[in-house]
């Protein structure tokens, strides 16, 4: 009954999408600044795998950027096996950043990584013109992908959502949705997500509600029109599903965590990936308590208070709205999540 009805929405929203979306081919994209500056025209650039949402480090005193931190931890990925690169995100406290530091934070992350792994950078927003500029500017500066999440506060329906993301895809850097309704309050329904699916430059899903059996209706119904797992992957953004969610059919992850354990977050997916349920246990045992202490309190505040620890950067400095982890309350479980990881 569940899918029948499912195929009966996707019949209703595609009828309503088809108008509002007619992808474009290659020759009709927008014609890029610069001569291999992304990949918008690859058929997905996005790599299974690790994925990690990378925190944006600021200077204590100034609040400035720090760039010359930006770029270790960029290298530190590198070397760690880190598959993806995500830039500019909500762990990226992106929303507090200004024009001049996105562009320069962009710029950095071709510079010192493409080539070497996937830039996917975060693009979304509530008014669709900001996202269009800001898309527009990441495929120029030679981002691979763009991260965009649904408009939040503005509850779109579904077929607005559709909309939304198409027109987006048909600027030419391939799109990946971010469906995080827990902060949003707007959820990309499975049929909406399949109807995206089939444009042909809407490449992947980041799914973080954390119910995997999302995850089994949804597979279903990509295969149901024909959407191969290459052409369209799906990430977890719930790292404390992120295993199962991997080992049952999923391509990798969009991980907070990887921001403390890189190497070992990319060592989980490829032996969940080969289904290796062993190893990819042994692996997660270590990193379960990182997977949920992180969030104690917002994202990236414990992230960086960890990074810091760590002495990955030199200050757990967060933008306002946001600030400094309450480290009397929960500093010392950040550091049993650390010590139980072998971070400190």
């Amino acid at each position: 009954m569940y899918a029948a009805r499912t195929r009966t929405t996707i019949c209703l929203l595609g009828l309503i999408a088809i108008s509002a979306f007619q992808p474009l081919s290659a020759g009709r994209r927008r014609k890029q600044t610069r001569i291999g500056a992304s990949n918008a025209n690859d058929l997905n650039p996005m790599q299974p795998g690790s994925t990690v949402a990378l925190v944006t480090p600021f200077d204590k005193d100034t609040g400035n950027v720090n760039m010359g931190e930006l770029k270790q931890l960029l290298q530190m990925h590198v070397n760690a096996g880190t598959n993806n690169l995500c830039i500019l995100g909500t762990t990226g406290e992106s929303n507090v950043l200004t024009p001049t530091e996105r562009t320069l934070i962009l710029k950095t992350a071709v510079s010192e990584v493409k080539g070497k792994m996937t830039i996917l950078a975060g693009t979304g927003t509530i008014d669709p013109n900001d996202v269009k500029s800001m898309t527009l500017e990441a495929m120029d500066l030679g981002c691979d992908a763009a991260l965009i999440v649904t408009p939040y506060y503005v509850k779109p329906p579904q077929r607005f959502l559709v909309n939304h993301f198409t027109t987006l895809a048909d600027l030419g850097l391939p799109v990946v949705i971010y469906n995080v309704p827990g902060r949003t309050a707007v959820n990309v329904e499975d049929a909406s997500t399949a109807i995206c699916a089939q444009h042909s430059n809407i490449v992947a899903l980041k799914d973080a509600t954390g119910d995997l059996e999302r995850l089994h209706s949804l597979k279903k119904l990509l295969s149901e029109n024909q959407k191969s797992s290459d052409s369209f992957l799906l990430y977890s953004g719930d790292d404390a599903t992120t295993m199962d969610f991997v080992l049952q059919g999923g391509n990798g992850c969009i991980s907070v965590s990887a921001n403390v354990a890189p190497a070992e977050m990319s060592q989980l997916m490829q032996a969940a990936l080969q289904k290796d349920h062993v190893l990819a246990k042994s692996i997660n045992d270590k990193l379960q308590a990182l997977n949920s202490d992180l969030f104690c309190e917002s994202n990236p505040i414990p992230t960086k208070y960890a990074l810091h620890r760590m002495g990955l950067i030199g200050s757990d400095y967060c933008r306002p709205p946001l600030g400094p982890m309450d480290a009397d309350k929960y500093g010392t479980v950040i550091d049993n999540a650390l010590r139980q990881a072998g971070k400190i």
